[in-house]
């Protein structure tokens, strides 16, 4: 059923209206106006105004407005001031205060308290590890080119540095990176940066470029200097292959030139040990050898002073049974003359030999049993007999 059914009956339902049972008139919808002025002026009231009079005029009204938009714009200020006075810095930050521009303090992690409009908070990212590239051509101290890429990872170790001694942090350290590597390129050589040097090289660029940093105060700490790459120019690449082809195969012939010698070394080594040893025993040996001489002439010595004459034959004799045992002739002293009887022993033997043969076994030369050696000793008799007595017939 409708609020207000046409033909002028009233409708106790509508909801503006005060009809029916209420016994009102029908006022229609409340104006938005009329409620916005009335929430102002019960503002103004609890703001300390007075409240608007029956017959005042307009004037009386607009002062009610400006008051309670002031009144609210003191809330929102007061809000606002409020909010602005605390922050929070959290535990990988630290927030540097300036009052009135000029530094004032550091803050550490937690809820912060600031002056609005006269404390400037900067907070700054202080645990976290960043990371910077440089990569360029250079002349090295032989003069050559070379391209190097480098990373560079670092930190924030002084946030009050790190805002106010430099305008741009990232900056500086990318120019102080730039020199440092310069500088470190140019002492070195060109073999150096390209081969086994290039760690070394890192090291001295992260020296120097903290050095830099420190002294331009920018309040960063290098973590680690990274050399990634070291290159001749791309127009002479093939020819630095070639040179590091002849260095590898240098280093192959080195390899094995050393094995070579880890192998020649030792025996050589052996082999000389041995020498030494076999001459320290030759050596002990003569020694041993002539002491024992030295005591035999000695003791000789000896018995020659108690019986020389009879020591001296003994003496020449075994001189002579040395000398005379290694040949095969034979002196004999023919007794009642002064000649020696000299006998060719091996052409006697030979002669015999001939004559012999046929009863050889094995037909050769030479006394093969008793009988040969019999009829030997037989000739031998008869050549001294005859021979003694063509001496006797000579001495008649």
């Amino acid at each position: 059923m409708a609020w207000n059914e046409p033909g002028g009956n009233r409708n106790d339902n509508d909801p503006w209206g005060t009809g029916g049972g209420r016994g009102g008139r029908d006022q229609g919808p409340p104006d938005l106006d009329e409620a916005l002025k009335k929430g102002l002026e019960r503002l103004n009231k609890l703001m300390g105004g007075k409240g608007k009079k029956s017959g005042s005029g307009g004037g009386g009204s607009n002062a009610a407005g400006f008051g309670a938009v002031l009144a609210l714009a003191a809330i929102v200020f007061v809000g606002y001031v409020i909010f602005q006075s605390f922050y929070t810095i959290d535990e990988q930050e630290r927030g540097v205060v300036l009052r009135f521009g000029e530094y004032s303090k550091t803050e550490n992690p937690g809820l912060r308290f600031k002056v609005p409009l006269i404390d400037d908070v900067t907070k700054v990212r202080v645990t976290s590890v960043r990371n910077a590239e440089s990569r360029g051509q250079m002349l090295t101290q032989d003069e050559n080119l070379v391209s190097v890429d480098l990373q560079v990872q670092y930190r924030v170790s002084s946030a009050r540095d790190y805002v106010l001694n430099v305008r741009d942090s990232n900056q500086a350290l990318a120019f102080a990176t730039d020199s440092a590597l310069r500088h470190e390129v140019g002492s070195s050589l060109l073999d150096e940066v390209l081969t086994e040097g290039r760690a070394e090289l890192a090291v001295r660029v992260e020296q120097r470029l903290q050095l830099f940093l420190d002294e331009y105060g920018t309040g960063l700490e290098v973590v680690r200097v990274n050399v990634e790459s070291t290159q001749p120019p791309e127009s002479v690449q093939e020819a630095f292959r070639e040179v590091q082809r002849a260095r590898e195969d240098e280093q192959r012939l080195k390899e094995e030139a050393e094995t070579y010698r880890n192998k020649v070394v030792p025996e050589a080594r052996g082999r000389a040990q041995r020498m030494l040893e076999e001459a320290m025993a030759y050596k002990q040996q003569v020694i041993e050898r002539a002491n024992g001489e030295t005591s035999r002439f000695l003791a000789m010595l000896e018995v020659y002073k108690r019986a020389p004459a009879v020591t001296r034959e003994r003496m020449y004799l075994q001189a002579m049974e040395t000398v005379l045992s290694a040949t095969n002739k034979i002196l004999v002293d023919t007794k009642g003359g002064n000649n020696m009887m000299y006998l060719p022993l091996d052409q006697l033997v030979n002669r015999s030999g001939g004559a012999l043969s046929g009863s050889s076994p094995s037909g050769g030369s030479g006394l093969q049993d008793d009988s040969d050696i019999q009829t030997l000793a037989d000739r031998v008799i008869r050549e001294i007999q005859s021979r003694q007595g063509s001496n006797v017939r000579r001495g008649r």
